[in-house]
């Protein structure tokens, strides 16, 4: 899952384009066609994505063509990314969790650490280009015009960020959310939190690091559970979140941070304040300038009557598409993950779409789409967003809170490459 990252300060290099890379190889066709396969499939397979990106990249690596501007990148970005690089070395020989590896590599101070930095210089040199090129790529991208990054709201426990912050986590605990309306069940994350008063010793340094790898070359950041910056649901060891207590951090020194960094980087922030948010901590937020998510799945005033410092979407990542909705597709879907499902099923969200598209049950599905997003453009929002999967007519919700195996999160592919975009008429008329 996105949301349960190894780290969220470097990137994972399965996001490489390696086609460029790809045709200096002497088997160039073989490895586009081997490629262009892995793309037809019902479900993206990682595992099999990343094996064939890392032949690429491991071969285009043993020809020892080094461009210069890597070399000022290490420079730049100093012993952080040697300790990166470290790690991923480490990792490929022990596995992926840390607090199984020896004894001796289980710290960022353990020798092994050391002995890896000092003896195997080629492979951690192999995993700090990994991140040269992402960010090469992503800069090439218009990234610092248009793309707004996602800060989870914390990392997974036996990846990168845990490893070297061991120090200062609170072991064993969980963050996660109560009961309500998106996750009925409560929520367990399954994330380790920072102890406050650790974190604060530090003078919160991992966590502006954090905000400086998100906000570099991007345009925006949204921050997942906003309200984490002002507390967090701590889940004990065996205990469910229903059972789960707040933890406050000291004061909104947390904000304060995003407010300095976010100005730093001359990018705009969205705050993911969905759920259980109460009105007073959503008042501190808009006193800091950060922008609200409004949904039209869940705002009861019609979208012209929503607030100006706000971001405007239908929905999210971990909710129905209108497609969904609509077929009743997203409604089996959740049945078949056994998930728990309001008694009227998704009488809501359907209700919400007739308002928006001003049309009765029989009303073809584009229809649906393009007018449920003409209501949306009325809003006064400072930022309004298209969802992808409504663009392409995508059926499936890419996550279902709550599951893990039960639905194929995070594997469903969109209905066409994002390449052709530009050419679906779907798209044409929802940003028109």
């Amino acid at each position: 899952s996105p949301y349960s990252p190894s780290s969220r300060r470097w990137r994972d290099p399965i996001y490489l384009d390696v086609r460029v890379l790809a045709a200096t190889l002497p088997d160039a066709e073989r490895i586009a066609a081997d490629g262009a396969a892995l793309n037809d499939t019902e479900r993206i397979d990682r595992t099999a994505v990343w094996e064939a990106k890392r032949t690429v990249l491991e071969a285009v690596w043993s020809r020892g063509v080094r461009d210069p501007a890597f070399d000022r990148y290490r420079e730049e970005r100093g012993a952080a990314l040697d300790l990166w690089g470290a790690y991923c070395t480490l990792a490929e020989r022990h596995g992926a969790s840390w607090p199984v590896w020896p004894d001796d590599a289980r710290h960022p101070s353990a020798g092994g650490v050391q002995r890896t930095l000092r003896d195997e210089p080629d492979r951690v040199a192999f995993w700090s280009w990994l991140q040269f090129l992402v960010e090469e790529q992503f800069v090439a991208s218009g990234s610092a015009d248009a793309v707004v990054t996602d800060l989870a709201v914390g990392f997974s426990p036996d990846g990168f960020d845990a490893w070297e912050w061991q120090d200062h986590l609170a072991a064993g605990c969980r963050i996660g959310a109560p009961p309500d309306l998106l996750g009925p069940d409560g929520q367990d994350w399954g994330l380790p939190p920072f102890v406050p008063w650790k974190l604060r010793r530090l003078a919160y340094r991992p966590f502006a690091e954090t905000l400086r790898a998100n906000l570099r070359h991007s345009r925006g950041l949204r921050i997942d559970h906003v309200m984490g910056l002002l507390r967090l649901l701590w889940i004990p060891p065996g205990m469910t979140a229903a059972d789960g207590a707040y933890v406050r951090w000291h004061g909104s020194e947390l904000l304060d941070i995003v407010a300095l960094e976010s100005h730093r980087a001359g990018a705009f922030v969205i705050g993911e304040d969905l759920g259980t948010v109460d009105a007073e901590i959503q008042g501190r937020l808009r006193d800091r300038g950060l922008l609200s998510t409004r949904l039209l799945w869940f705002e009861d005033p019609a979208p012209p009557d929503w607030p100006h410092q706000a971001m405007a979407a239908i929905t999210t990542h971990d909710l129905p598409t209108v497609a969904g909705v609509w077929t009743g597709t997203d409604l089996a879907d959740q049945k078949a993950a056994g998930v728990t499902i309001p008694d009227n099923g998704d009488e809501d969200f359907r209700h919400r779409l007739r308002v928006a598209a001003s049309c009765d049950d029989a009303a073809p599905l584009d229809h649906v789409v393009v007018e449920s997003y003409r209501a949306l453009a009325e809003s006064p929002c400072m930022v309004v967003t298209a969802a992808l999967d409504d663009l392409l007519g995508a059926e499936h919700r890419p996550n279902v809170p709550g599951t893990i195996d039960e639905h194929p999160n995070w594997r469903i592919p969109l209905p066409a490459p994002i390449d052709d975009l530009a050419d679906a008429p779907l798209a044409d008329r929802i940003i028109d």
